[in-house]
């Protein structure tokens, strides 16, 4: 079975993201349908997003509501929500997406 992971780091504060909340979506024909929802723990991780059982092939939405994160910390951010879309290709693998967070940017890469 595959899993899925996520890690927010807050660049502006140098460390970690607590209390993100991600939502992850899997596409399926042309609609978004909800998978899990998760929160970012004190080391700014949700560790596995996809189901126990749950098969992870396929294309995938993680969103980001950065906008509560910023809101909770007393920060003005721009981007209220950061969606990132990625495809699973194959079963059986780790797939970690991390979100590097600023007020004015971002950027994600595949992890490991």
């Amino acid at each position: 079975m595959s899993s899925i992971s996520t890690h927010v780091l807050d660049l502006a504060r140098g460390g970690p993201a607590p209390g993100v909340p991600v939502v992850l979506e899997r596409l399926e024909g042309e609609a978004w349908v909800p998978v899990t929802r998760g929160v970012t723990d004190a080391d700014g991780r949700v560790k596995d997003l996809v189901p126990r059982g749950g098969e992870a092939t396929g294309t995938y939405r993680l969103t980001f509501e950065t906008g509560a994160y910023f809101a909770a910390i007393g920060t003005r951010g721009f981007y209220p929500f950061v969606p990132v879309v990625f495809h699973v290709p194959a079963p059986g693998e780790h797939y970690h997406v991390p979100l590097l967070l600023g007020p004015y940017g971002y950027s994600t890469y595949r992890g490991s």
